[in-house]
């Protein structure tokens, strides 16, 4: 078996290799995952708040971008470390990491304190100790990608491939215990407790790099190029995080509550598409670059693995076009979504233009190339400032003309299909951006 094995190893090459590995070590974990979006979540929230769980949770993760700022700047430098072997530097590099993380939790505080009750009284949520739990889960869930990502730049993909399939029965138990006092809050501390496991697993993962002794590491050509990526990755984290709170809340605040809790349970079932995504985006990061290190073309293994997702989600989104009716009609509350089923591969769709989308940005990240961003960021700061200019046109009642109050009311986004039509129509401008991006790189 061992020898076959290897034989098959050698004939993928690493690349696939280890996305293969990840993948069947993921979908063992989305098994439970999926017994807690698609039963356990419906069981215990009720539909009426049940279209507040995704904006709750894109709140969580705006208040938590400056640190998924920091872990991807982190992520970056920690590759070069890595392949240069320089663990000493690494030590000191990760030692930085908590002087820096206390800093944005006690930002993050700050902000939640002022900002979170507005915000839940907007989505029609009572705030109880949710304030405190969506804090810690954004806290933790910034700071494990720091720790994942060390695992990824030195192509640990075994040791994260155990911790993917440990980290959900995790996560389920908590919500097991905590879901049943009330409900919304007990889903934060289950999307807390699989990063804190993740964290302590992953330090116990990396024992060996960071047994050697520290080295000194920061110079101010050093800090210098930190700080200019950290603040490429924060200004792109802030666009997209509002974006997606905005999007989010739109969804859930001018949605009947039904259409908001419908999309919820459509985007259950099309993230499946998004599976073999998530694990090519996560493994493609060393690999490319590996290859822009020694001044290689990445479009080829972009397009590669752009192509095997575009295909898996051809073939997933089959038996929801012909049984997604059906399919909802088997979960709790099943009577209430089942209308919807339409929205599943609507919804596959958007996702797989998007899967597109993360892997060549990661693999121009890889590279230390951002200029990408010039086209991105501003897309994803016009179309949060469209959706409410259309959305929440009341606000400008004296302010616009007439004319124009009148216009936005008449199109105003009232319905799931009308929203979906957006998201359709800013998902193609992001791939046309990727696209248009790699053909100036050949033409220069």
């Amino acid at each position: 078996m061992r020898q076959l094995l290897d034989k098959l190893h050698a004939r993928l090459g690493d690349f696939w290799w280890y996305s293969l590995m990840l993948f069947c070590a993921c979908r063992a974990a989305d098994l439970l995952n999926a017994f807690v979006g698609l039963w356990l979540v419906p069981k215990y929230v009720d539909p009426s708040e049940l279209g507040a769980v995704m904006p709750l949770t894109q709140f969580a993760n705006f208040l938590a971008i400056p640190v998924a700022a920091f872990a991807n700047t982190f992520r970056n430098e920690l590759t070069r470390l890595s392949i240069n072997k320089e663990f000493g530097k690494l030590k000191t590099l990760v030692r930085g990491v908590f002087a820096a993380t206390a800093v944005f939790l006690f930002v993050a505080i700050v902000v939640a304190r002022f900002l979170l009750p507005a915000f839940l009284e907007r989505i029609r949520i009572v705030e109880g100790s949710l304030g405190l739990v969506i804090i810690a889960a954004s806290f933790v869930s910034a700071v494990a990608p720091i720790y994942s990502n060390a695992l990824q730049a030195l192509k640990k993909f075994k040791a994260q491939s155990i911790l993917s399939v440990v980290g959900a029965p995790v996560r389920l138990i908590a919500m097991l215990i905590a879901m049943p006092f009330r409900a919304i809050t007990g889903y934060f501390v289950g999307q807390a407790a699989t990063p804190t496991f993740s964290i302590a697993a992953s330090v116990v993962a990396l024992r060996r790099e960071l047994a050697v002794k520290a080295e000194p590491y920061w110079s101010k050509e050093i800090s210098g190029r930190f700080a200019k990526i950290f603040i490429f990755f924060l200004c792109w984290g802030l666009s997209g995080g509002f974006c997606l709170l905005i999007e989010s809340t739109v969804l859930r605040q001018r949605l009947p509550d039904i259409d908001s809790a419908g999309y919820y349970m459509a985007t259950r079932f099309s993230e499946i598409a998004n599976f073999l995504a998530a694990t090519l985006t996560f493994t493609i990061f060393p690999f490319a670059a590996e290859i822009a290190a020694k001044d290689g073309d990445t479009r080829p293994l972009v397009i590669r693995t752009t192509m095997a997702v575009f295909i898996f989600s051809a073939i997933i989104v089959v038996p929801f076009v012909f049984w997604g009716r059906d399919i909802l009609n088997l979960l709790p509350h099943g009577e209430c979504y089942s209308d919807y089923w339409w929205a599943i591969p609507w919804a596959i769709g958007i996702g797989t233009l998007g899967s597109f989308n993360s892997l060549y940005t990661t693999a121009e990240i890889s590279a230390d190339r951002f200029q990408f961003l010039k086209w991105m960021i501003p897309v994803e700061i016009l179309y949060p400032v469209l959706l409410l200019l259309v959305t929440g046109h009341g606000y400008f009642i004296n302010i616009l003309p007439v004319e124009c109050t009148n216009f936005l009311t008449t199109h105003n986004i009232n319905k799931l299909e009308t929203m979906l039509c957006w998201m359709t129509v800013v998902a193609v401008a992001k791939s046309s951006i990727c696209l248009m991006s790699m053909s100036l790189r050949r033409s220069h």
